[in-house]
């Protein structure tokens, strides 16, 4: 049986109150109306101190030059407000974000698996799809699966992804060398540096 929020005692309007409470400390600074410290320094848009300020006298100050009054330092001793085209400054902001996120490379790590007793055809059929996938720059993991008695003949895994290692010496480089987890012995393959 479950109980509603209301049953165990939660408050609805409560908790939509902390959930907005949550997402504006999260990454949203606070501008204009929404500081509420009595007591502010205020920054200028062209980096000019100008200095300790009532935030009414901020927010004007602010309003004369058609622009926002953003708090760019809530922790500061008073809190530290910037005069400055607030859409602008989260405009670029994405655009960073957009960029940095173009330019990183995503790496997966693709699984393979086999048994201790897999034939010599099917490792060959596992070894060419691993040098597939680290030509497109992916790590493999090779995992040799032990059932029941097989743990006890652990070396045979072992021998199985050593063999491996050996076949792909030239598409890869060994990040993690075989090494039992449970009832399965994992090697990491990394594409080659090119140097």
């Amino acid at each position: 049986m479950y109980l509603t929020l209301e049953e165990r005692g939660f408050n609805r309007s409560f908790l939509i109150f902390k959930f907005r409470e949550g997402r504006n400390i999260s990454k949203d600074l606070r501008i204009n109306d929404q500081i509420r410290t009595k007591k502010v320094r205020v920054i200028a848009e062209d980096g000019e101190q100008l200095g300790i300020m009532d935030i009414r006298d901020a927010l004007k100050a602010s309003e004369e030059r058609s622009l926002d009054l953003v708090e760019i330092a809530p922790n500061a001793t008073p809190p530290v407000c910037r005069i400055m085209n607030y859409g602008k400054y989260k405009y670029e902001q994405s655009k960073r974000e957009k960029e940095s996120r173009k330019n990183q490379k995503v790496i997966d790590v693709k699984e393979l698996r086999i048994t201790p007793t897999t034939d010599v055809h099917d490792l060959e059929v596992k070894t060419n799809r691993a040098k597939e996938f680290l030509s497109h720059g992916n790590k493999v993991k090779f995992s040799v699966r032990f059932r029941g008695r097989e743990i006890v003949h652990s070396h045979l895994g072992q021998q199985v992804l050593t063999e491996i290692a050996q076949k792909l010496v030239e598409f890869a480089d060994l990040e993690r060398a075989p090494r039992l987890e449970g009832h399965s012995m994992v090697m990491i393959l990394a594409p080659k540096q090119e140097k």
